[in-house]
């Protein structure tokens, strides 16, 4: 019989509360996502999803370039720091984020409302093609869709990362994933992490083709 934690609404809901409760300094101190902030910065703003957004880092990074954000967790803990935290950086960057409680298992954003789709370490409780399908959906034509996931092994050493026990995107399912008829793979390499030891990420970055001219 496995020990493996389930990674449910209710594993993560448990988390956030304690580690809200426990380090809300440790949590407020987060930067945003390495990976986003060199591939997008610099990207003129518009309409962005944030699926599974957690603490909000990456939101409010994303709102403070200038973007429409709408951030959806289905952590009502983690939802509510965040949005909490925004209200604290004034209205300039609150009135540019819409906070929604939803599973990403099951959540579909809105067909091609999005100019950027960012979806970084979510545990993947289907087929991962299916959800990368799925929030690719939301992309519009010429928008971005841009994932990372924590590989389960450490290639430098053979051992087991923090992730090994999720399910998490990778550069093979990503990539599978998408119609190359309509889907340009700018980015689809796995990445060192900073701290040490803790293995490599998959970073994918796709850009969907835009409409044809009539």
């Amino acid at each position: 019989m496995s020990d493996a934690p389930r990674y449910d609404r209710a594993y993560w809901e448990r988390l956030w509360e304690q580690t809200l409760r426990a380090h809300p300094e440790k949590v407020a101190q987060r930067p945003p996502n390495a990976h986003l902030i060199a591939e997008m910065e610099g990207i003129a703003p518009g309409r962005a999803l944030d699926a599974g957004c957690g603490h909000g880092a990456e939101t409010l990074w994303l709102a403070a370039k200038g973007w429409k954000v709408t951030a959806v967790d289905f952590s009502a803990s983690a939802l509510a720091h965040a949005r909490s935290t925004a209200e604290t950086l004034g209205p300039e960057i609150s009135e540019r984020v819409a906070w929604v409680e939803g599973d990403l298992a099951r959540w579909v954003p809105p067909p091609s409302a999005f100019d950027l789709v960012v979806c970084l370490y979510v545990h993947v409780a289907g087929p991962v093609d299916e959800m990368v399908r799925r929030l690719a959906s939301g992309v519009a034509p010429g928008g971005t869709l841009f994932m990372v996931g924590h590989r389960p092994l450490d290639p430098a050493t053979g051992r087991p990362t923090a992730a090994a026990s999720q399910v998490q995107v990778s550069v093979e399912g990503a990539a599978s994933a998408l119609d190359a008829a309509e889907w340009v793979l700018v980015v689809a390499e796995e990445r060192a992490r900073a701290a040490a030891g803790t293995g490599v990420d998959a970073v994918i970055r796709a850009r969907r083709a835009p409409l044809a001219p009539a």
